[in-house]
């Protein structure tokens, strides 16, 4: 730089003879100084910089900071290609190691950093790979910091912009994308949830409990074309799991598919055989699609299981009724019907459903008195 400088002045002093040369040398040393002093300064800041990468001395990065901040004074140097990257390489080393900012600084590390960033061009960027990955990951990680910071406070939104934040540095694995979606969910940002929870399953190694909270997104989101598509998907790829199991027959049941539910809901017996709700589920789904032995067997495990079970008291009752009602001369049908639907009145003496089916039980058995003893009770509720 100095030659050409001295080429610049010879040229100068040819040109205009009746300049005055000691003015103009006066002028070329202060550039010579000035630059000889920016040099310095950027040489002593590259020696502490590579100390502190050495060491983990924050001396040193202290150090190189105070050095690369005087070598950052004038326009032309805060533009230079060099001084930025070392720049930007010191203060993403202060974001992430000097977490408790013990080196004193005007503005937050982290923004000077993108500062010095932002002065690069494309091509600068992709000269200096090996430092740019530096910067990104101790950028990354100050940012994950703040993050784990807000997470104590319950401060969720502030996480979720620390994550995005990363993801914006094109960091974007597993564990970025996987608490982007935990966190879009804590937000009540579900479709932006639905797009990190594709992006983990499309990176090849997705769990059943992915598969799980994301059906719960399609919930939140009221789409359950959505969580029937992603429990099924599961169930395909995780055929031994049972919460995939429980969601998938629930999620079935709630959409009264219960076709569907008939050739899975003995694995889901297996898993929880005293389950009272399951087995009445069996019983319910078999006996809508028309297998009533079938049905008549989980009804009674149930009862097994609880014998003062409304539900399965009124349901088995009501098989064995319409039974009796096609045959009056099916004598355990009609034994099983009375004594099932009395029972079930026994357990809820008002509700409308048992007195009703042993009204007709009453009028199809010619029990006259009782019957008028139901129809009684029956109007006085609809009176009510």
């Amino acid at each position: 730089m100095k030659n050409q400088m001295d080429r610049q002045m010879q040229t100068t002093t040819k040109n205009k003879i009746s300049t005055s040369l000691p003015a103009i040398l006066s002028g070329v040393l202060l550039c010579v100084s000035a630059t000889t002093f920016a040099q310095s300064n950027y040489k002593e800041s590259s020696n502490s910089f590579a100390y502190y990468t050495q060491t983990g001395d924050l001396k040193n990065l202290e150090s190189a900071k105070k050095f690369i901040d005087a070598a950052y004074v004038t326009r032309r140097d805060s533009s230079n290609t060099r001084v930025n990257v070392l720049r930007s390489m010191i203060y993403s080393s202060m974001a992430y190691a000097d977490s408790t900012r013990s080196i004193k600084t005007p503005k937050d590390p982290i923004a000077v950093s993108y500062e010095a960033l932002a002065k690069l061009k494309p091509r600068e960027l992709q000269q200096y790979s090996s430092e740019m990955k530096y910067v990104k990951q101790n950028l990354a990680a100050a940012h994950i910091y703040n993050a784990n910071k807000s997470l104590a406070k319950q401060d969720y939104a502030a996480a979720y912009n620390s994550y995005l934040k990363v993801k914006d540095l094109n960091i974007a694995n597993y564990d970025v994308t996987y608490n982007l979606a935990l966190l879009a969910v804590q937000t009540g940002q579900y479709a932006a949830a639905v797009g990190y929870y594709d992006q983990l399953i499309k990176q090849g190694k997705p769990t059943a409990e992915h598969y799980l909270q994301l059906a719960n997104v399609y919930q939140e989101l009221g789409d359950k074309q959505g969580v029937l598509n992603t429990l099924q998907t599961a169930r395909t790829k995780f055929p031994q799991s049972k919460a995939v199991l429980m969601n998938l027959i629930q999620e079935f049941a709630q959409n009264t598919e219960y076709k569907a539910i008939v050739p899975i809901i003995d694995e889901a017996i297996k898993y929880e055989p005293q389950n009272i709700e399951l087995n009445y589920l069996a019983g319910y789904a078999n006996e809508t699609v028309g297998n009533k032995d079938i049905a008549k067997k989980y009804y009674q495990q149930v009862l097994e299981l609880n014998g003062n079970n409304y539900e399965s008291n009124l349901a088995l009752g009501l098989i064995y009724l319409n039974d009796f009602l096609r045959d009056e001369s099916n004598g355990e049908a009609q034994y099983n019907a009375q004594n099932l639907l009395l029972k079930a009145n026994e357990i809820r003496p008002y509700d409308v459903n048992a007195l009703k089916s042993l009204s007709l039980y009453y009028e199809r058995s010619g029990d006259l008195a009782q019957l008028d003893r139901v129809k009684l009770l029956l109007n006085q509720l609809s009176n009510n």
